[in-house]
């Protein structure tokens, strides 16, 4: 006879529930920053390597454009990114993070990574990096193309995301 798993054997269950935890812990600390957990992701995106077009991290992160509009405006508000024109496309805009923004994001990076210590904390530190490396290698297949993350978080968490 074949015994019923019990839920903590779901591969379901388990990301669901990590992924919750996450969440909680990262609207937490990033609660102060413009936009959230997403003012985060295009405040780390235009701060590293050569300055993208608002649309290139919209279309990266998943951000409707309009959303994105908005979000940009309330990092460049706060002195956390500015815009300037595209030399090879005068309609679009670049992104790059301020000196100030440059500042936030290592503060918020790090109160991330306390945070993510603190969902992981059941695991070694060794165990952590594993799960980190297999993670992010299932979530490069993972990923449909053109699959718009918003999309994604709302249908697990069942609520308007700051998409």
């Amino acid at each position: 006879m074949h015994a019923t798993p019990a839920v903590e054997a779901d591969l379901g269950w388990a990301l669901g529930s990590v992924f919750r935890a996450y969440l909680r812990a990262s609207d937490a600390v990033l609660a102060g920053l413009p936009g959230g957990p997403r003012g985060y992701q295009v405040l780390a995106t235009a701060e590293r390597g050569e300055p993208l077009t608002q649309l290139a991290i919209a279309q990266r992160l998943g951000i409707d454009r309009t959303v994105m509009t908005y979000l940009i405006d309330d990092l460049e508000r706060s002195g956390l990114v500015e815009r300037r024109p595209d030399p090879a496309d005068r309609r679009a805009r670049l992104l790059s993070a301020t000196a100030a923004g440059r500042a936030r994001l290592a503060e918020a990076t790090e109160a991330l990574r306390q945070a993510e210590e603190h969902v992981l904390s059941p695991l070694t530190g060794a165990e952590r990096e594993v799960l980190r490396d297999l993670l992010r290698k299932v979530a490069v297949v993972a990923a449909a193309p053109g699959e718009n993350p918003c999309t994604i978080v709302q249908e697990v968490v069942g609520k308007d995301s700051s998409c």
